[in-house]
């Protein structure tokens, strides 16, 4: 009885001493109340997955983080040490075991040079790295030409299982965290971190070589960065040169959030280990729970701050407790707040669930669909036709944001095979990155059904699409047509390495064969994003003044180049985009563009979840569905309607 007593004294004493655990409890706790699904074994591995990357780059943040600096260019890092890995095993031939050291080997080097410009140049670890946070990207899509690159069998095996269930990445986040502690702790480097962290001029004064230590820190740093890079790489079974975008806030965050301090001097393994978890559980749940994908960023972002709101309470109620004259109160005053912020972390997820579900409709069928991104109106209105689709047949969809992020993508899908849904619908970010997933899927039974771009190396019930590739032949021609067969054209091109982007331009490039006086003067990445449309038309226009069309990959950045040629457009310059978005043929009515290859992204979302019920019924469906596109230009625009084409049938 009294070993019981002293167990939970043990217990809470372990709780109210690390705010982040008990953040970590409180989620828990929570999402197994608010879904059934989330305390099963698979899913738990799910999460252990999902936190593996993360977890690798923020145990080499945190080295960074205790002795005082910072690092922003781990995602970037761990990118091009991933894509050197697979450049040279694939494409130059060199052995498995030799390219794994070169990745690992670029990944030291980077920290190398980070540490040089913080240490010798002076430079404050924010901007230096910052600049090879710049460099580091550029590189990987400089090797990469802008697509993924394949990555050699045996590396595969790491993003792979043991014995069929136990995720190798675990394994290796595990092995990262036991180095990560024995080096704070047990090494005369970790004890220079402290110092250095602590009191930089006063562990110089006591004989410390500061500058040295520093290179060391960083330096491990980009080692961790660069193991993250290639566990990744195996997950996705490709190099992605636009991988872990974004990831050194996730890093950075769950250093802080494990109770590290910014300002140096404190931070230990294990509570970079619980921070990475925490924002790992948080997208799980919210995922299985249907929160609103908009909103999830939101949601995560408050929990976040309330996290480490509820550890800066106690370390501020612990100090007031031990001060003199406050006896017991202090004490009083701890555990109120760790309470109510407890409670408010409860609050927050039981509310954001209850205010940004949009409820269950009673049915036993459930969908999940997966987009690339939301932050495009030709994706935003697939998921307005998905969703119409699903509520008139009474089924629940849930739908998911990657943006463009293929491991964002790959945890999406692994959260709907885990919570068991009827069918999955993916838009993938990557065709090969999204495989390994489809065929974890395909392995328990549920169909998968691919929007807009197809699945590579796995199975799945039907393909909804337009034909990109010939999408862009039509763009060629229409364009071309319009300049009398002759001319000068620029070409903005999609985000690198998105099958959607190399469709498109491979379509336009073969349609252009037919005008030979045609030339293409320049080629310029513009992310699908009209403000990069605007900025690189801008730029461009300055080398090539006298251009007569301009070809898009999307209407985002047709409209940002029209808006950069002012009253050329449509004038002296032709401009075609590619999707038909509301704004794209507004803009073609206006005559600013002069044609847009339109596609129907409402009827795919539509036919999809239609094949997806079918599927999932075991019910035979079409393997291949074209939904046809369209040219549109000023003189068919008002009769343009997708409602008098929605004839494609599965």
């Amino acid at each position: 009885m009294a070993t019981d007593t002293l167990d939970r004294t043990a217990v809470r004493r372990v709780l109210l001493d690390n705010g982040a655990l008990t953040a970590l409890v409180v989620l828990l706790v929570a999402m197994s109340l608010l879904s059934g699904d989330f305390l099963t074994t698979q899913n738990l591995l799910n999460v252990g997955v999902q936190a593996a990357v993360t977890a690798i780059l923020a145990f080499g943040v945190t080295f960074v983080i205790v002795s005082a600096g910072i690092d922003l260019s781990v995602g970037s890092v761990a990118a091009l040490s991933a894509t050197v890995l697979a450049w040279t095993a694939t494409n130059e031939g060199v052995p498995v075991w030799l390219a794994v050291l070169l990745a690992i080997g670029t990944g030291i080097a980077c920290g190398l040079v980070n540490g040089a410009l913080v240490s010798y140049g002076k430079l404050p670890p924010f901007i230096a790295t910052l600049a090879m946070l710049s460099v580091g990207r550029g590189l990987a899509l400089v090797i990469s030409q802008g697509s993924p690159i394949a990555v050699p069998q045996p590396v595969a095996v790491l993003g792979d299982t043991l014995g069929g269930w136990l995720p190798v990445p675990v394994l290796v986040m595990i092995a990262a965290g036991l180095v990560t502690a024995l080096v704070l702790s047990r090494t005369y480097l970790g004890r220079a971190m402290y110092a250095i962290g602590g009191n930089e001029e006063a562990a110089r004064l006591s004989g410390l070589r500061v500058k040295r230590q520093k290179l060391a820190v960083y330096a491990l740093s980009g080692l961790f960065a660069a193991v993250a890079g290639v566990v990744l790489a195996a997950r996705l079974v490709s190099a992605q040169p636009q991988a872990a975008q974004g990831y050194e806030l996730d890093a950075i965050a769950a250093v802080v959030i494990g109770g590290a301090s910014l300002a140096g001097g404190v931070g230990k393994a294990s509570g970079t280990l619980i921070g990475a978890l925490i924002l790992a559980v948080l997208r799980n749940g919210l995922n299985l729970l249907s929160v609103s994908a908009f909103w999830q960023q939101v949601v995560i972002g408050v929990v976040i701050a309330l996290a480490v709101l509820l550890d800066s309470l106690r370390r501020k109620a612990g100090t007031s407790a031990t001060a003199p004259g406050t006896g017991p109160v202090g004490s009083g005053h701890r555990k109120a707040g760790q309470l109510a912020v407890v409670a408010v972390c409860v609050a927050a997820v039981v509310g954001a669930v209850s205010f940004l579900n949009p409820g269950s409709s009673g049915t036993t069928t459930r969908l999940g669909m997966s987009l690339s991104t939301l932050n495009n109106p030709f994706f935003v209105q697939m998921k307005a036709g998905a969703q119409a689709e699903a509520e008139a047949a009474g089924v629940d969809l849930t739908v998911t944001d990657a943006q463009n992020d293929a491991s964002q993508q790959a945890n999406q899908l692994q959260n709907f095979t885990g919570s068991g849904v009827t069918s999955v619908i993916v838009n993938p970010v990557d065709s090969d990155a999204v495989g390994p997933a489809v065929r974890a899927a395909n392995a328990a039974d549920i169909p998968v059904v691919a929007a807009d771009r197809g699945v590579n190396k796995a199975a799945t019930a039907a393909l909804v699409t337009s034909d990109n590739v010939a999408g862009g032949r039509l763009a060629a021609r229409t364009l071309a047509e319009r300049l009398g067969g002759k001319g000068t054209i620029v070409v903005l091109r999609g985000t690198a390495g998105t099958s959607a982007s190399r469709e498109r331009g491979a379509g336009f490039a073969e349609g252009l064969t037919a005008y030979p006086g045609i030339r293409v003067v320049a080629e310029q990445p513009a992310d699908f994003d009209r403000t990069k449309g605007l900025d690189v038309m801008t730029n461009l226009l300055q080398a090539h003044p006298d251009i007569t069309g301009v070809f898009a990959e999307n209407d985002e950045m047709a409209l940002g180049a029209a808006k950069a040629l002012g009253a050329r457009a449509g004038r002296s310059v032709a401009v075609v985009g590619f999707d038909g978005t509301p704004d794209g043929l507004k803009a073609v009515e206006a005559g600013t563009l002069h044609a847009s290859i339109a596609q129907q992204p409402e009827e795919i979302g539509r036919i999809a979840v239609r094949n997806a019920l079918r599927a999932g019924q075991g019910k035979k469906v079409a393997g291949v569905v074209k939904v046809p596109v369209k040219v549109v230009t000023k003189d068919n625009v008002a009769d343009f309607s997708r409602g008098d084409q929605r004839n494609a049938e599965q």
